[in-house]
């Protein structure tokens, strides 16, 4: 089977959609398929130059609807030559556009991978009510037909599944599809993973510490993070720091409070992803310096290749309080390097995690993000040695790339009529 992958860009600054079609070009050939992607990039950009799969670079895209000319004849000449069409995201111009061109006889099916963008929270976040008025227009006017049109709506987990229902009326798809989600088994650990992570930065001198990685966005709830971090382990009530950072003060003496660990270094906090230059996150490294000592909290920027897998492989625990997250790509892939997870309960995936005992799990509130971090200081080394293994454990039950790859070539066989019909739709619809 031939796919293509329609998206506005594979630039890795815009997020995990992108690096979600690199991790199933990695298994296109042992599972019997091949994937090309079409994009709105500049074909001279830097992260095009190496890619594994081939991608057809149009030119960058213009306004906020990735508009551009060149894409309906490019679509016209090759569609034919593909078995089925994947429009990855809403709200553009490329899903309208192939939405229009299914009509042709000569057209593939194609379906919709929403990304997370039929979450409700989106329509309800306070700080959104423009663009929700906007997409609501939207909708009515185009994107419903673009979901009604599709072959199927796929999805990565099954609370993603549930919440779209929720967001829009009229919502009739032909088919929806939770056809899971995966990423690639991480590379083994070497020490020049470690190195290339320190040296992003000075001083950090082998502490343990709590790692964020991902977009500096206030849907992120890095302010939350910044805020509970500061009242947990930087605040008058822990104030009593031992040489080693261990706290003076037990549970015994004040509710919520972490309990004293003989010999416990208080951990740092290492916020790394791109956003540093945005107000944002000129605003949260303000925050952080208000709130924290000198170098408690690192900020490295956005981290790849050696540098992202050592800050993954060594740090104490990953940490993500996002208020709305459809899958969490860094999530998986610090679960696949044995690292437990401290999210708030707006990740899509934390059913799983929660049910597998592989990491923490609050809501996206303050006192939320507090009692994850007291949760954490309170377990015992066994506990969180047993919360490790499960951390592995729970990436290769639930979120391995074969497994995903699989689901979502046999979806696609069945649907296209390439395969005999089996139970999958009845089982997701």
């Amino acid at each position: 089977m031939k796919i293509l992958h329609i998206i506005a860009s594979m630039d890795p600054y815009t997020g995990g959609t992108c690096q979600a079609i690199r991790n199933l070009a990695l298994c296109a050939k042992e599972q019997d398929f091949t994937m090309e992607v079409v994009c709105l990039d500049d074909p001279e950009s830097d992260y095009l130059a190496h890619e594994s799969i081939r991608v057809h670079a149009l030119g960058k895209g213009r306004t906020a609807l990735s508009y551009h000319p060149a894409l309906r004849p490019w679509l016209e000449k090759n569609l034919p030559h593909f078995d089925a069409v994947i429009v990855n995201g809403l709200w553009l111009y490329p899903g309208y556009l192939m939405s229009r061109l299914s009509r042709l006889p000569n057209a593939p099916p194609y379906f919709v991978f929403p990304h997370g963008m039929l979450d409700p929270w989106f329509q309800r976040a306070p700080g959104r009510r423009l663009k929700a008025i906007r997409n609501w227009f939207y909708w009515k006017l185009i994107e419903n037909k673009v979901i009604a049109n599709a072959k199927a709506v796929l999805f990565t987990c099954a609370e993603e599944m549930r919440l779209s229902r929720e967001t829009f009326r009229p919502y009739q798809p032909k088919h929806q599809i939770n056809v899971g989600f995966g990423i690639s088994p991480p590379p083994n650990y070497y020490d020049g993973m470690l190195s290339a992570f320190e040296g992003k930065y000075s001083g950090f001198n082998g502490q343990p510490y709590f790692l964020f990685l991902s977009r500096i966005h206030p849907k992120k709830g890095v302010d939350l993070l910044i805020k509970a971090y500061a009242a947990v382990y930087h605040s008058p009530s822990t104030a009593d720091i031992s040489p080693l950072g261990c706290s003076a003060v037990g549970a015994e003496q004040g509710a919520g409070v972490p309990r004293q660990r003989e010999g416990r270094q208080t951990p740092r906090l290492v916020i790394a992803g791109p956003g540093l230059e945005t107000d944002y996150g000129k605003a949260m490294q303000k925050l952080a310096s208000d709130l924290c000592p000198a170098n408690s909290i690192f900020w490295p920027g956005m981290l790849t290749g050696d540098a992202k897998w050592g800050a993954l492989y060594c740090a104490e625990a990953f940490v993500l309080v996002s208020h709305q997250e459809n899958f969490g790509i860094a999530v998986a892939e610090a679960l696949s390097c044995g690292k437990p997870v401290l999210i708030s309960n707006q990740i899509n995936i934390w059913r799983e995690i929660a049910e597998d005992k592989a990491g923490l799990v609050e809501a996206d509130t303050l006192a939320g993000a507090e009692q994850m971090f007291r949760q954490w200081e309170n377990l015992s080394p066994e506990n969180r040695a047993a919360m490790k293994k499960s951390a592995r454990s729970c990436y290769e039950r639930h979120f391995g790339i074969s497994m995903a790859a699989q689901k979502l070539l046999a979806t696609m066989n069945e649907l296209t009529g390439l395969s005999p019909r089996s139970k999958l739709i009845s089982e997701n619809a």
